[in-house]
């Protein structure tokens, strides 16, 4: 059961044009975080699209982290289809940037969009646990859907979440929701 669109409050929007990051620091007052990812496409051609976050008195996004990565493709030409699990796309206790795209192309018809959500950052109890859907147009003109499931391996509060491409800049909408 979700919650209806309606208990969603809009929080913040951010619109990068050729930045090199975005970053939202107000993660308070709700118990779901939802950032949808909205023609996020880089500056240079075939790059994947990364998240990373911080916890309250910790400086830098390098929190240790646990996740799982599979991913739909098919391509334009119908030579190529599969649903496979992303060996590399993932992280065991790593403290990199999480990839939650594939490579998204730099054409002009080419962009990524999707959904990341971030369950309880305030709560310093327990970890915080995070998915992503992710859909883009690749380079190579396929059509490719990435999933991630995991969880931020700290129990003090994650107050910062970064966006960036794995390398150079990018142009993007991201918009905060939260509820709860």
């Amino acid at each position: 059961m979700g919650h209806p669109m309606s208990d969603w409050k809009l929080i913040s929007e951010a619109t990068a044009s050729g930045a090199s990051s975005v970053e939202f620091t107000d993660l308070s007052g709700f118990k779901i975080f939802k950032f949808v990812l909205i023609d996020v496409q880089p500056a240079t051609d075939d790059v994947k699209f990364s998240v990373q976050f911080n916890v309250a008195g910790q400086s830098g996004f390098n929190e240790t982290i646990t996740t799982t990565a599979f991913r739909a493709i098919h391509n334009e030409a119908d030579s190529e289809a599969a649903l496979a699990y992303q060996t590399g796309g993932d992280q065991a206790q790593g403290t990199a940037y999480q990839i939650i795209t594939d490579s998204i192309g730099s054409g002009g018809d080419e962009s990524g969009a999707g959904e990341l959500f971030l369950f309880n950052p305030s709560n310093t109890t327990y970890v915080k646990h995070f998915y992503s859907t992710t859909t883009i147009l690749q380079a190579d003109d396929s059509a490719r859907q990435y999933f991630i499931a995991g969880y931020v391996n700290a129990t003090g509060a994650v107050d910062e979440v970064s966006f960036k491409m794995a390398s150079g800049n990018m142009d993007a909408v991201i918009k905060m929701y939260g509820v709860g």
